[in-house]
This record gives C-alpha cells, structure tokens and sequence, in this order.
C-alpha cells in the first residue's frame, strides 16, 4: 500500500502557473509509475500525465505543451508545474503510483485547482 499526499493547488487566474507535488510513502517510489490524473465536477476522472521509473513522460493531449510532470526519486515527490492555464483546468488533481501497463488502487486526498479570473 501506498499513500499519497497531493499539494499546490489554489486559485490562479487564467494564463497564470501553478505546481502541484505528490509525495508518496515508503520505498517502492522509484519503481513506481506515477500519474496525475484530474477531476472536474460532474465528469469523469481523467488521465493528465504519466512518468515511468526510467524517466519516460506522456501527456494527454490536451495538456501538450503547458503541463511538465517530473519526479525526484530521493525525495520520494512527482511534480506537475502547469502553465498557461485555462478556465477549462479547473478541478481536483490527483495522484497515484502503479504500474507501466495499469494505475494502482491507491490515490491521494486530491488538491483543487482553480482557474477563475
């Protein structure tokens, strides 16, 4: 089991940046696929963006080219800094650690994200 905790979120206005992190408990971080996943109200989950363990990165695309993920393996911590943001980004973000081909069963509490002018 992992447990995840998600931070950064807050009010920006439109076009401003934001960068969330995601630290995530015990050893198997660095092994670990991690995701960004969002949730706006009255929609589904969706996928934003992937890193594996070896540093290869996905992105949804309508994130391509203003979101960045990242991970620091020492710390434990997955990063997303987001830029040019939109209205339309507005949600609950999440977190979780898997595997290449799957998400895991465990996500954070999640961080809200507004975009409101």
């Amino acid at each position: 089991q992992v447990q995840l905790v998600e931070s950064g979120g807050g009010l920006v206005q439109p076009g401003g940046s934001l960068k969330l992190s995601c630290t995530a408990s015990g050893d198997a971080f660095k092994v670990r696929t991690m995701r960004w996943y969002r949730q706006a109200p009255g929609k589904e989950r969706e996928w934003v963006a992937g890193i594996t363990a070896g540093g290869s990165i996905t992105y949804a695309e309508f994130v391509k080219g203003r979101f960045a993920i990242s991970r620091d393996n020492a710390k434990n911590t997955m990063y997303l800094q987001m830029d040019s943001l939109k209205p339309e980004d507005s949600a609950v973000y999440y977190c979780n650690a898997g595997s290449v081909i799957r998400p895991g069963k465990d996500w954070g509490q999640g961080t809200q994200v507004t975009v409101s002018s």
